[in-house]
């Protein structure tokens, strides 16, 4: 049972002797809070539906009536009133992000990978790519994704923890895991206006780009830091254990 607490967030209880306490992320500023309980179903009931546990669909929540109720709430609505963009995990949450972006006028900007110990090389991407547009869904790699493409050992970091990670950055506003070989099928149902690579790859290394085209967007790279990657960290790691 998840119950409201008004400025002060959610008490999440399962039957346990410790519930859980989600702060909201923002202070609203305004004193209308018509429609944040309507606004924290909805988040909820949608970060379910995507997969998410009640603690983290809680969280969303939170998040969701937080920058609701900061926004003005109903009042802060007209009928030119773009959707709000809350930041979110799965495909419910990057449609929203989308159509709030295409309803004001804005660029979709997605990137793919796998990103497996988060480094420096991936931040400098990231932010690149969002700073092509007015929003950054980010197409990231399953576990099972990540072992066809890197080995048994691999990812060093899970699924969930690394989308986690990933929605963390300010630059990223959704993201949303794939179990497919490319991400070819999810470019078709996110349809962005600009797909992003670091500069490490090439034409023939993105297969995407072709069916990025088909649907109306275009394929762009952009600077990476070198010397810096995943595997390289693991190697280093590993080597200084044996020290």
């Amino acid at each position: 049972m998840a119950v409201t607490l008004s400025a002060r967030g959610a008490l999440l209880v399962d039957g346990g002797v410790v519930p859980l306490v989600v702060r909201p992320p923002l202070k609203a500023g305004g004193d209308d809070a018509c429609g944040a309980g309507d606004r924290f179903a909805a988040a909820a009931a949608a970060a379910l539906a995507d997969g998410a546990v009640a603690s983290e669909a809680v969280q969303r929540a939170v998040e969701a009536a937080a920058a609701f109720v900061a926004a003005g709430a109903v009042s802060g609505y007209t009928m030119d009133t773009p959707r709000q963009r809350v930041p979110g995990i799965g495909m419910a949450a990057a449609h929203q992000v989308i159509n709030s972006t295409r309803s004001s006028g804005g660029t979709v900007v997605a990137t793919g990978g796998c990103f497996d110990l988060l480094h420096a090389g991936h931040i400098a991407t990231l932010q690149s790519a969002r700073a092509l547009g007015d929003c950054l869904v980010v197409c990231l790699n399953s576990d099972a994704g990540v072992r066809a493409l890197k080995g048994p050992g691999r990812p060093i970091v899970s699924e969930q923890d690394r989308a986690r990670l990933l929605l963390a950055l300010e630059c990223v506003d959704n993201v949303v895991i794939f179990d497919d070989e490319t991400p070819v099928p999810l470019i078709a149902e996110l349809r962005p206006d600009l797909w992003v690579k670091g500069g490490d790859y090439n034409a023939e290394q993105m297969p995407e780009a072709d069916h990025v085209t088909a649907c109306g967007g275009q394929t762009v790279v952009v600077p990476y830091l070198d010397g810096r990657s995943t595997t390289q960290l693991i190697s280093t790691a590993a080597e200084r254990s044996l020290r």
